[in-house]
């Protein structure tokens, strides 16, 4: 990668970070999107979470996104593409 793929890829990362913990905090204060940030709330709040599982979810999804930037581009994963591999990875318990 280049010095300005890496610069980009860097900002892109302190964004999501930024996103996530206003996530956990319960509310978005800022006005200013990226599109692939207005994606990702809108598929955030587009599933089904229980609220007792929220932040621990969150922070989960957080670090699968780290480090799925720190081996390839952006932009972040969606949340549901999160819990679906979450979901495939867990034993079946039937």
């Amino acid at each position: 990668m280049v010095v300005d793929d890496l610069i980009q890829l860097e900002i892109m990362l302190n964004r999501f970070r930024k996103l996530v913990a206003e996530l956990m905090r319960g509310s978005v204060t800022r006005n200013s999107f990226q599109a692939w940030e207005v994606e990702i709330l809108i598929d955030y709040h587009n599933c089904a979470l229980a609220p007792r599982h929220r932040l621990e979810t969150l922070r989960q999804y957080q670090r699968a996104v780290e480090k799925q930037m720190e081996t390839g581009p952006g932009p972040p994963m969606k949340f549901s593409e999160f819990l679906q591999q979450k979901m495939m990875r867990r034993p079946s318990t039937r």
